[in-house]
Protein backbone atom coordinates (compact mmCIF):
# COMPACT_ATOMS: atom_id res chain seq x y z
CA UNK A 1 0.00 0.00 0.00
CA UNK A 2 1.39 3.28 -0.90
CA UNK A 3 2.29 5.83 2.60
CA UNK A 4 0.22 8.60 0.60
CA UNK A 5 -2.74 6.07 0.35
CA UNK A 6 -2.58 4.74 3.95
CA UNK A 7 -2.61 8.26 5.13
CA UNK A 8 -5.87 9.15 3.78
CA UNK A 9 -6.67 6.00 5.24
CA UNK A 10 -6.03 6.98 9.23
CA UNK A 11 -6.88 10.42 8.83
CA UNK A 12 -10.36 9.01 7.62
CA UNK A 13 -10.66 6.50 10.13
CA UNK A 14 -9.06 9.20 12.73
CA UNK A 15 -12.32 11.30 11.97
CA UNK A 16 -14.98 8.34 11.38
CA UNK A 17 -14.44 6.63 14.71
CA UNK A 18 -14.01 10.73 16.48
CA UNK A 19 -17.71 10.84 14.62
CA UNK A 20 -18.35 7.18 16.11
CA UNK A 21 -17.45 7.98 19.79
CA UNK A 22 -19.51 11.34 19.53
CA UNK A 23 -22.63 9.90 18.33
CA UNK A 24 -22.02 7.52 21.03
CA UNK A 25 -21.66 10.43 24.20
CA UNK A 26 -24.96 12.09 22.94
CA UNK A 27 -26.94 8.87 24.70
CA UNK A 28 -24.53 7.62 27.10
CA UNK A 29 -22.90 10.16 30.23
CA UNK A 30 -19.59 9.69 30.53
CA UNK A 31 -17.80 6.60 30.25
CA UNK A 32 -15.50 7.63 27.54
CA UNK A 33 -12.50 5.50 28.11
CA UNK A 34 -15.23 2.33 28.30
CA UNK A 35 -16.36 3.51 24.54
CA UNK A 36 -12.84 4.06 23.22
CA UNK A 37 -11.72 0.27 24.40
CA UNK A 38 -15.03 -0.74 22.50
CA UNK A 39 -14.03 0.88 19.70
CA UNK A 40 -10.73 -0.65 19.51
CA UNK A 41 -12.41 -4.36 19.99
CA UNK A 42 -14.28 -2.93 17.04
CA UNK A 43 -11.84 -1.99 15.39
CA UNK A 44 -9.65 -4.94 15.75
CA UNK A 45 -12.31 -7.49 14.86
CA UNK A 46 -12.31 -9.24 18.23
CA UNK A 47 -14.79 -9.51 20.78
CA UNK A 48 -16.04 -7.57 24.41
CA UNK A 49 -16.92 -8.25 27.34
CA UNK A 50 -18.34 -5.71 29.67
CA UNK A 51 -18.59 -6.27 33.36
CA UNK A 52 -20.19 -4.08 35.69
CA UNK A 53 -23.09 -3.71 38.32
CA UNK A 54 -26.75 -3.60 37.02
CA UNK A 55 -27.96 0.17 36.20
CA UNK A 56 -24.20 1.05 34.64
CA UNK A 57 -25.27 1.59 31.15
CA UNK A 58 -23.57 -1.98 29.80
CA UNK A 59 -26.84 -2.69 27.55
CA UNK A 60 -27.50 0.95 26.55
CA UNK A 61 -23.84 1.53 25.43
CA UNK A 62 -24.42 -1.73 22.90
CA UNK A 63 -27.69 -0.43 21.95
CA UNK A 64 -26.38 2.71 20.92
CA UNK A 65 -23.28 1.35 19.33
CA UNK A 66 -25.37 -0.96 17.08
CA UNK A 67 -27.80 2.23 16.21
CA UNK A 68 -24.22 4.01 14.97
CA UNK A 69 -23.68 0.99 12.44
CA UNK A 70 -25.53 -0.36 9.50
CA UNK A 71 -25.22 -3.75 11.06
CA UNK A 72 -27.96 -6.47 11.62
CA UNK A 73 -28.27 -6.33 15.59
CA UNK A 74 -29.12 -9.37 17.65
CA UNK A 75 -30.07 -9.51 21.69
CA UNK A 76 -30.03 -12.75 23.71
CA UNK A 77 -31.37 -12.24 27.19
CA UNK A 78 -29.01 -14.92 29.04
CA UNK A 79 -31.46 -16.84 32.00
CA UNK A 80 -30.50 -19.86 33.44
CA UNK A 81 -33.53 -21.69 31.70
CA UNK A 82 -32.05 -20.40 28.04
CA UNK A 83 -30.46 -23.72 25.97
CA UNK A 84 -28.06 -23.78 23.33
CA UNK A 85 -30.81 -23.98 20.19
CA UNK A 86 -32.17 -20.98 21.92
CA UNK A 87 -28.80 -19.37 20.97
CA UNK A 88 -27.91 -20.69 17.67
CA UNK A 89 -30.81 -21.98 16.25
CA UNK A 90 -32.48 -25.16 15.21
CA UNK A 91 -34.74 -27.19 12.01
CA UNK A 92 -38.12 -27.51 12.13
CA UNK A 93 -40.11 -29.64 10.29
CA UNK A 94 -42.26 -27.89 8.00
CA UNK A 95 -45.37 -28.36 5.41
CA UNK A 96 -45.49 -26.48 2.38
CA UNK A 97 -47.80 -25.66 0.31
CA UNK A 98 -48.40 -28.78 -1.69
CA UNK A 99 -48.75 -30.84 1.53
CA UNK A 100 -44.90 -32.35 1.76
CA UNK A 101 -42.68 -32.17 4.76
CA UNK A 102 -39.27 -30.90 5.11
CA UNK A 103 -37.21 -29.74 7.65
CA UNK A 104 -35.68 -26.09 7.32
CA UNK A 105 -33.35 -23.69 9.16
CA UNK A 106 -34.92 -21.28 11.92
CA UNK A 107 -31.78 -19.05 12.62
CA UNK A 108 -31.14 -17.95 15.71
CA UNK A 109 -29.83 -15.11 17.61
CA UNK A 110 -26.61 -15.58 16.94
CA UNK A 111 -27.01 -15.04 13.22
CA UNK A 112 -26.61 -11.12 13.89
CA UNK A 113 -23.55 -9.44 12.79
CA UNK A 114 -23.76 -6.77 16.26
CA UNK A 115 -24.71 -9.56 18.62
CA UNK A 116 -25.71 -8.51 22.15
CA UNK A 117 -25.41 -11.61 25.07
CA UNK A 118 -26.73 -9.84 27.83
CA UNK A 119 -26.24 -10.82 31.47
CA UNK A 120 -24.14 -13.67 29.97
CA UNK A 121 -22.86 -15.41 33.08
CA UNK A 122 -26.40 -15.83 34.26
CA UNK A 123 -26.87 -18.42 32.08
CA UNK A 124 -25.65 -22.19 32.52
CA UNK A 125 -22.30 -23.12 31.28
CA UNK A 126 -23.97 -25.45 28.68
CA UNK A 127 -25.28 -22.72 26.79
CA UNK A 128 -22.74 -20.57 27.25
CA UNK A 129 -20.68 -22.88 24.99
CA UNK A 130 -22.62 -22.39 21.99
CA UNK A 131 -20.66 -18.62 21.74
CA UNK A 132 -17.68 -20.80 21.43
CA UNK A 133 -17.70 -21.75 17.63
CA UNK A 134 -19.41 -18.44 16.67
CA UNK A 135 -16.97 -16.28 18.28
CA UNK A 136 -13.73 -18.46 17.41
CA UNK A 137 -14.55 -19.66 13.94
CA UNK A 138 -17.53 -17.43 12.88
CA UNK A 139 -19.32 -20.23 12.11
CA UNK A 140 -21.88 -22.17 13.86
CA UNK A 141 -22.88 -25.44 12.92
CA UNK A 142 -27.02 -27.40 13.73
CA UNK A 143 -27.28 -30.32 12.95
CA UNK A 144 -24.34 -31.37 11.30
CA UNK A 145 -24.51 -28.60 8.92
CA UNK A 146 -22.00 -25.90 8.81
CA UNK A 147 -22.87 -22.13 8.45
CA UNK A 148 -20.49 -19.47 7.88
CA UNK A 149 -21.41 -16.08 9.94
CA UNK A 150 -21.51 -12.79 7.99
CA UNK A 151 -18.87 -10.31 8.14
CA UNK A 152 -18.23 -8.49 10.14
CA UNK A 153 -18.96 -10.55 13.50
CA UNK A 154 -18.73 -8.91 16.56
CA UNK A 155 -20.32 -10.14 20.38
CA UNK A 156 -20.42 -7.92 22.72
CA UNK A 157 -21.63 -9.52 26.02
CA UNK A 158 -22.76 -7.83 29.41
CA UNK A 159 -22.02 -9.69 32.91
CA UNK A 160 -22.44 -8.71 36.55
CA UNK A 161 -20.05 -8.98 39.01
CA UNK A 162 -19.17 -12.28 39.65
CA UNK A 163 -19.46 -12.62 43.05
CA UNK A 164 -23.27 -11.88 42.76
CA UNK A 165 -26.04 -14.57 43.48
CA UNK A 166 -27.55 -16.13 40.73
CA UNK A 167 -24.04 -16.17 38.36
CA UNK A 168 -22.09 -18.58 36.52
CA UNK A 169 -18.48 -18.28 35.77
CA UNK A 170 -17.35 -18.07 32.09
CA UNK A 171 -15.26 -21.13 31.69
CA UNK A 172 -11.33 -20.18 30.71
CA UNK A 173 -11.51 -21.06 27.09
CA UNK A 174 -14.92 -19.02 26.75
CA UNK A 175 -12.81 -15.92 28.48
CA UNK A 176 -10.00 -16.29 26.26
CA UNK A 177 -11.90 -15.81 22.94
CA UNK A 178 -12.81 -12.15 23.87
CA UNK A 179 -10.04 -9.49 22.95
CA UNK A 180 -11.16 -7.50 25.74
CA UNK A 181 -12.30 -7.43 29.27
CA UNK A 182 -14.09 -3.75 30.10
CA UNK A 183 -14.67 -2.87 33.81
CA UNK A 184 -17.48 -0.29 33.72
CA UNK A 185 -17.08 1.91 36.32
CA UNK A 186 -19.83 3.73 38.97
CA UNK A 187 -19.95 6.90 37.40
CA UNK A 188 -18.70 10.35 39.61
CA UNK A 189 -21.34 12.35 41.03
CA UNK A 190 -21.45 15.18 38.23
CA UNK A 191 -22.41 12.07 35.57
CA UNK A 192 -25.06 10.81 38.05
CA UNK A 193 -26.82 14.28 37.87
CA UNK A 194 -26.55 14.27 34.13
CA UNK A 195 -27.92 10.44 33.85
CA UNK A 196 -30.95 11.67 36.18
CA UNK A 197 -31.57 15.15 34.08
CA UNK A 198 -31.26 13.08 30.83
CA UNK A 199 -33.22 10.09 31.77
CA UNK A 200 -36.33 11.34 33.62
CA UNK A 201 -37.15 13.70 31.03
CA UNK A 202 -38.37 13.27 27.20
CA UNK A 203 -37.00 10.40 25.81
CA UNK A 204 -33.24 10.78 24.12
CA UNK A 205 -33.41 11.17 19.88
CA UNK A 206 -32.33 7.90 18.55
CA UNK A 207 -28.19 8.63 17.12
CA UNK A 208 -28.33 8.51 13.42
CA UNK A 209 -26.02 5.62 12.05
CA UNK A 210 -22.32 6.70 11.54
CA UNK A 211 -20.98 3.81 9.97
CA UNK A 212 -21.67 1.53 7.00
CA UNK A 213 -20.75 -1.94 6.68
CA UNK A 214 -18.33 -1.49 3.94
CA UNK A 215 -16.69 1.49 5.86
CA UNK A 216 -16.26 -0.65 9.00
CA UNK A 217 -14.67 -3.49 6.99
CA UNK A 218 -12.31 -1.02 5.21
CA UNK A 219 -11.15 0.64 8.71
CA UNK A 220 -11.02 -3.21 10.27
CA UNK A 221 -8.57 -3.42 7.21
CA UNK A 222 -6.52 -0.75 8.08
CA UNK A 223 -6.03 -1.57 11.20
CA UNK A 224 -4.33 -4.71 9.92
CA UNK A 225 -2.12 -2.60 7.94
CA UNK A 226 -0.52 -0.84 11.38
CA UNK A 227 3.05 -1.23 11.47
CA UNK A 228 4.31 -3.18 14.79
CA UNK A 229 8.57 -3.63 14.67
CA UNK A 230 9.89 -6.67 15.96
CA UNK A 231 10.74 -4.92 19.39
CA UNK A 232 7.45 -3.78 20.23
CA UNK A 233 6.25 -7.72 19.82
CA UNK A 234 8.93 -8.62 21.78
CA UNK A 235 8.12 -6.34 24.61
CA UNK A 236 4.07 -7.94 24.28
CA UNK A 237 5.46 -11.91 24.39
CA UNK A 238 7.94 -11.22 27.49
CA UNK A 239 4.92 -9.28 29.36
CA UNK A 240 3.11 -12.65 28.61
CA UNK A 241 5.76 -14.74 29.50
CA UNK A 242 6.35 -13.03 32.85
CA UNK A 243 2.56 -13.78 33.66
CA UNK A 244 3.44 -17.32 33.78
CA UNK A 245 4.46 -18.07 37.23
CA UNK A 246 6.40 -21.22 36.60
CA UNK A 247 8.79 -18.20 34.43
CA UNK A 248 11.70 -17.69 36.63
CA UNK A 249 11.56 -14.45 35.62
CA UNK A 250 7.75 -13.38 36.66
CA UNK A 251 7.82 -10.75 39.50
CA UNK A 252 7.03 -11.94 42.79
CA UNK A 253 3.76 -11.21 42.87
CA UNK A 254 2.91 -13.46 40.26
CA UNK A 255 4.50 -16.25 41.59
CA UNK A 256 2.39 -15.64 44.60
CA UNK A 257 -1.19 -15.13 43.34
CA UNK A 258 -1.34 -16.28 39.98
CA UNK A 259 -1.97 -19.87 39.20
CA UNK A 260 -2.09 -19.51 35.31
CA UNK A 261 -0.78 -16.89 33.13
CA UNK A 262 -1.95 -15.72 29.77
CA UNK A 263 -1.37 -17.45 26.54
CA UNK A 264 -0.84 -17.18 22.79
CA UNK A 265 -4.23 -15.56 22.10
CA UNK A 266 -2.99 -12.83 25.03
CA UNK A 267 0.20 -11.77 23.11
CA UNK A 268 -2.44 -11.80 19.27
CA UNK A 269 -4.78 -9.65 21.51
CA UNK A 270 -2.23 -7.27 22.99
CA UNK A 271 -1.04 -6.37 19.15
CA UNK A 272 -3.91 -6.30 17.51
CA UNK A 273 -5.66 -3.96 20.31
CA UNK A 274 -2.16 -1.87 20.12
CA UNK A 275 -3.19 -1.76 16.27
CA UNK A 276 -6.34 -0.37 16.72
CA UNK A 277 -5.57 2.12 19.46
CA UNK A 278 -2.91 3.63 17.21
CA UNK A 279 -5.03 3.88 14.32
CA UNK A 280 -7.57 5.79 16.24
CA UNK A 281 -4.73 8.05 16.63
CA UNK A 282 -4.27 8.25 13.23
CA UNK A 283 -0.66 6.54 13.21
CA UNK A 284 0.84 4.36 10.82
CA UNK A 285 2.74 2.06 13.33
CA UNK A 286 2.20 0.40 17.15
CA UNK A 287 4.55 1.92 20.03
CA UNK A 288 5.52 0.15 23.32
CA UNK A 289 3.17 3.05 25.47
CA UNK A 290 0.06 1.25 22.96
CA UNK A 291 1.02 -2.16 24.20
CA UNK A 292 1.22 -0.21 27.79
CA UNK A 293 -2.30 0.94 27.45
CA UNK A 294 -3.87 -2.20 26.61
CA UNK A 295 -2.52 -4.67 29.04
CA UNK A 296 -4.92 -4.30 31.56
CA UNK A 297 -8.09 -5.09 29.56
CA UNK A 298 -6.53 -7.76 27.29
CA UNK A 299 -5.20 -9.27 30.38
CA UNK A 300 -6.95 -8.75 32.82
CA UNK A 301 -9.99 -11.86 32.44
CA UNK A 302 -6.88 -14.11 30.79
CA UNK A 303 -4.87 -14.40 34.56
CA UNK A 304 -6.22 -17.07 36.77
CA UNK A 305 -5.46 -16.07 40.06
CA UNK A 306 -4.26 -18.99 42.58
CA UNK A 307 -6.06 -19.12 45.97
CA UNK A 308 -3.74 -17.18 48.05
CA UNK A 309 -4.25 -14.50 45.69
CA UNK A 310 -8.06 -14.53 46.10
CA UNK A 311 -7.62 -15.17 49.65
CA UNK A 312 -5.53 -11.79 50.39
CA UNK A 313 -7.74 -9.57 47.43
CA UNK A 314 -4.87 -9.38 44.90
CA UNK A 315 -6.74 -8.23 41.58
CA UNK A 316 -6.01 -9.00 38.53
CA UNK A 317 -5.01 -5.52 37.92
CA UNK A 318 -2.79 -5.43 40.46
CA UNK A 319 -0.66 -7.94 39.13
CA UNK A 320 -0.92 -6.39 35.52
CA UNK A 321 0.44 -3.15 37.22
CA UNK A 322 3.41 -5.31 38.52
CA UNK A 323 4.49 -6.75 35.61
CA UNK A 324 4.09 -3.62 33.26
CA UNK A 325 6.96 -1.94 36.32
CA UNK A 326 8.83 -5.85 36.39
CA UNK A 327 9.16 -5.64 32.47
CA UNK A 328 11.61 -3.64 30.83
CA UNK A 329 10.42 -2.89 27.04
CA UNK A 330 13.93 -3.58 25.53
CA UNK A 331 15.42 -6.78 26.48
CA UNK A 332 18.20 -6.73 29.26
CA UNK A 333 20.22 -8.65 26.59
CA UNK A 334 20.08 -6.23 23.81
CA UNK A 335 19.80 -3.33 26.65
CA UNK A 336 23.37 -4.64 27.79
CA UNK A 337 24.27 -4.71 24.09
CA UNK A 338 23.86 -1.21 23.61
CA UNK A 339 24.83 0.26 26.40
CA UNK A 340 28.64 -1.27 25.49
Amino acid sequence: MAESELEGQLRQARDTSGRLRAAIGTVLVGQHDVVDQVVWGLLAGGHVLLEGAPGLGKTLLVRTLAQCLELPFSRIQFTPDLMPSDVTGTTVLVTDEHGRRHFTLHKGPIFGQIVLADEINRATPKTQSALLEAMQEHAVTIAGTRHVLEEPFFVLATENPIEMEGTYPLPEAQLDRFLLKIVVPTPSEDEMTRILERTTGHAVATPEAVLSREQLVAMQSTCRDIAVGEPIMRFAVRLVSASDPANASAPALVKKAIRFGAGVRGAQSLVLAAKAVALLDGRANVGFADITRVARPVLRHRLIRSFEGEADGVSTDDVIGALLDAVPTVDARVAKVMAS
